[in-house]
């Protein structure tokens, strides 16, 4: 009865609305339009830092993307980001004849757009090399136009000399793209290894996408490069990625901010305060991983005990609770307790353990801090 009630109350409304609309001779069936909302995705501080979400790897109609800038502003609004670049090509235009070349265009179209809704449009482009040496995005630049236009490979080092002298934050776009067409396509070459040498390769991609590039991951560790995640979108966001379906994201870089400000993502991103983030994975240095999980799990006090009359065994019963919208999974590596633990946004799980048992070790299996080893993580029990 109450559902048949609901559902003639629901009528009732639309008919009263379809009324209310019908005296200019159209019915508008607005209910059925996408709603205007911003989807609010929470991760809490960081030791005092905010957490932004970041995509700094996009394309519009500028270059070979096939969307107008206005629309990348949109989606990001629309699913909770906080900053975007677009990183045109240089040397690539395939719609020249039908979209004039303005290497500054998509960035001055959309600016505007971007301050209305809060989203920090961070100015940007990408220098694309051949492979070897491959793509590298350039982020804070002031004018794209006096950078280099010619893919010849003997102005690679001119094309990444420029964007230096623009003071850019400089990352390597997935190395390992072309892995199988290309001799020394996801090798650490000598041209990447002098621009590391000489201060000018400050970070690496190491999630493009819906790939995640291992040895480019190792790279970043071993040479304490900042960890980047980007989707390094051309279609629309909602072709690419199932985003009506819970859980799932665009790829992104999660950056610990002094503040929400293109200057503040700088200073982060120098530092090297970045975790990848792509749905149900977290990829990063094993400090920021394990310092993003201690902000977003808590651990209650014991609430039950119970004794195992048989064995004299007292467990003790815990709630473990993840108070963002990531998602963790725990498997025990040492102690005695609940051997799995699969922690959904914004949820709780019961974790279980022998009363004289006073820490669990687990392994993060949806964390990477190396290309083959997760984030080990332990939990102090009272």
């Amino acid at each position: 009865m109450k559902l048949k009630a609901t559902l003639l109350l629901g009528l009732l409304c639309t008919a009263a609305a379809v009324s209310a609309q019908s005296d200019d001779g159209i019915m508008r069936m607005s209910e059925f339009a996408y709603p205007t909302k911003r989807a609010h995705v929470h991760i809490p501080p960081v030791n005092g830092y905010q957490v932004l979400k970041c995509d700094f790897h996009m394309h519009t109609v500028f270059t070979d993307g096939h969307v107008w800038p206005n629309v990348r502003v949109q989606e990001a609004w629309k699913e909770g980001l906080d900053a975007i670049s677009f990183t045109e090509h240089m040397e690539y235009n395939p719609y020249h004849e039908d979209v004039k070349v303005d290497h500054d265009r998509s960035h001055d179209l959309a600016v505007e757009l971007a301050k209305r809704q809060n989203i920090v449009l961070v100015k940007g482009t990408e220098v694309t090399r051949g492979t070897p040496p491959g793509h590298f995005n350039a982020l804070f630049i002031q004018d794209a136009s006096q950078l280099v236009e010619d893919n010849d490979s003997a102005k690679d080092q001119e094309a990444i000399d420029r964007v230096v002298q623009q003071n850019a934050f400089i990352f390597w776009n997935h190395p390992g793209w072309q892995v199988n067409n290309i001799p020394g396509s996801y090798e650490w070459i000598d041209f990447v290894d002098n621009m590391y040498k000489a201060g000018n390769l400050h970070g690496i991609e190491v999630v493009n996408g819906l790939g995640f590039h291992k040895k480019a991951m190792d790279w970043a560790i071993d040479r304490d490069l900042t960890i980047i995640g980007n989707t390094d979108i051309h279609n629309l966001i909602a072709h690419s990625y199932d985003i009506e379906r819970e859980g799932v994201h665009r790829t992104m870089t999660l950056v610990m901010s002094k503040d929400r400000s293109a200057a503040g993502i700088r200073e982060a991103l120098e530092a090297g305060r970045t975790v990848a983030w792509s749905s149900n994975y977290l990829f990063g240095k094993q400090e920021h991983v394990k310092n993003l999980v201690d902000a977003c799990l808590e651990l209650s006090p014991a609430y039950h005990e119970q004794t195992n009359q048989k064995t004299n065994v007292t467990t003790k019963y815990y709630e473990l609770t993840n108070t963002s919208d990531l998602y963790f999974e725990l498997v025990l590596k040492q102690g005695e307790g609940t051997k799995r633990l699969v922690l959904y946004p914004e949820s709780s799980q019961i974790l279980t353990a022998p009363a004289n048992q006073e820490k669990l070790t687990y392994e993060i299996v949806s964390t990477y801090v190396r290309s083959d080893q997760h984030l080990s993580y332990d939990i102090e029990l009272d």
